[in-house]
């Protein structure tokens, strides 16, 4: 008997033109996110009428579909699957074919082009950076609340889990990386590794930092970027017959001399720059800063670029001058709202099919998951997303104005609070504050301003 996913996608593949239509597909949280060659022969009106679809839309090249948490890797795999077993055409443009970066692409907009391969970077390793700020903030709240004792063998154990996490961070953008320029993964983490290297004090009598690039994102970035240009070019320049022995070594030891002699320095000084802006705008900003970014955080989740955000978080944890990551709680503020809104959507519609969707989308806002209130309720019915980000704005420019902070990253809305904890006890109270101000005000704002009904009464 075929599972649900197997008839989703048994559905899905004729309203999306055929699976020679389909260049790539991966997935993130709760998206399907793929490349077709021509959008044109994809009917986006009957794919939102597919069971178990929470809206559809296309940015930045992508068409997205999203099919909320749980359900979208399993109509992934059945996607990949299904392309993987058609003829041997259709296996040139299957997922497993080739990456973002070999792919042709229409020309956009410099920055967003920008932003889109930053997020189709983080997209991948989105379970490791969830898992690894949990970790992070899972051991700094027992240490700051004294449940374990230091030296217990328990809190050893946490602390090295959650170590392992900042220790393997650049090994894993470098591999994601790879795979977006159209490297080979496997040297990209190599490269990455080779750049955090804990040992990196002295380089050829040339100091390079105490401490080296470790949590950092930018020098990895640009390091990977040039190994990926340096073997592409080999493998044009030299023979098959010796290449799986010449390119490797060639390509780590030329990247790897450049990036730390000059690639790496130059990131970790722009990525400086970069963090020493958004602590100014943060420190003098004030209500103001935290209104804008809160009130538009939603805006840039719709285009998905949200996830290349992770970069600019990792610069202020690993800033020695930071080390704490003051967006996350703006962006908490911003999600959380949308659930408040949703909320509102539920109580107030007599709508049943509105209403069943209504209440399971907006909890799922509260644990960080946001797609499915986004695109399924608020967004749909227009003035509820409206409201949304009036709360996300209040919200925001509450916690910025109590400086409310995280020690990691990944994680917003409730399970954020092990993020906030062990920055003190005042820091997560006025991070909950902020979240009811932020919930209650995109309430008040959906409530006033109503909405119409019929724009969401699409069967589910």
């Amino acid at each position: 008997m075929r599972t649900e996913a197997e008839q989703i996608v048994e559905k899905l593949l004729p309203l999306l033109g055929g699976k020679q239509n389909i260049i790539s597909a991966v997935h993130c949280t709760s998206r399907l996110r793929l490349q077709l060659r021509d959008e044109q022969k994809a009917d986006t009106a009957a794919v939102e009428n597919l069971d178990h679809v929470e809206g559809v839309f296309s940015r930045t090249g992508q068409y997205q579909i999203i099919f909320g948490v749980g359900m979208v890797n399993r109509v992934y795999k059945k996607l990949e699957e299904a392309i993987a077993d058609s003829d041997a055409s259709s296996a040139k443009s299957s997922v497993s074919g080739p990456t973002p970066s070999a792919i042709k692409r229409t020309k956009r907009h410099l920055l967003i082009s920008f932003t889109t391969t930053l997020s189709n970077i983080f997209v991948p390793i989105l379970p490791f950076i969830v898992a690894g700020g949990l970790l992070i903030g899972l051991a700094g709240t027992i240490q700051s609340a004294h449940w374990a004792a230091p030296d217990s063998a328990w809190m050893n154990m946490l602390n090295f889990f959650s170590s392992s996490a900042l220790l393997f961070w650049p090994i894993i953008v470098g591999f994601s990386a790879a795979k977006e320029f159209g490297g080979t993964p496997e040297l990209g983490a190599f490269i990455g590794g080779i750049v955090a290297h804990s040992d990196i004090t002295d380089i050829f009598g040339l100091p390079t930092g105490s401490i080296g690039y470790q949590g950092t994102v930018i020098p990895v970035l640009m390091s990977v970027y040039l190994m990926s240009k340096v073997q592409v070019g080999l493998r044009k320049a030299v023979n098959p017959s010796m290449a799986l022995f010449v390119i490797p070594i060639i390509t780590v030891l030329f990247t790897g001399i450049v990036s730390l002699l000059m690639i790496a320095p130059l990131g970790a000084f722009i990525g400086g720059l970069l963090t020493r802006g958004l602590e100014f705008v943060y420190v003098h900003g004030g209500l103001i800063g935290g209104f804008l970014f809160g009130g538009v955080y939603s805006l840039i989740v719709i285009t998905g670029l949200h996830h290349s955000l992770h970069a600019v978080e990792a610069g202020l944890i690993s800033d020695p001058h930071i080390g704490v990551n003051f967006l996350l709680p703006v962006w908490s503020m911003a999600n959380v709202a949308q659930g408040g809104a949703g909320l509102a959507v539920y109580l107030k519609t007599r709508n049943k099919k509105l209403k069943d969707t209504a209440l399971p989308a907006s909890i799922s806002s509260f644990a960080g998951i946001t797609e499915p209130v986004i695109f399924g309720i608020n967004l749909r019915l227009r003035k509820p997303f409206v409201g949304a980000c009036i709360g996300g704005a209040a919200g925001g420019a509450y916690v910025v104005f109590t400086q409310v902070a995280a020690n990691s990253y990944g994680l917003t809305g409730l399970p954020m609070i092990v993020l906030a904890a062990p920055l003190g006890w005042s820091n997560l109270l006025n991070y909950l504050i902020g979240f009811v101000l932020a919930v209650g005000c995109a309430f008040a704002a959906t409530w006033f301003l109503g909405f119409d009904e019929c724009k969401g009464a699409r069967d589910v």
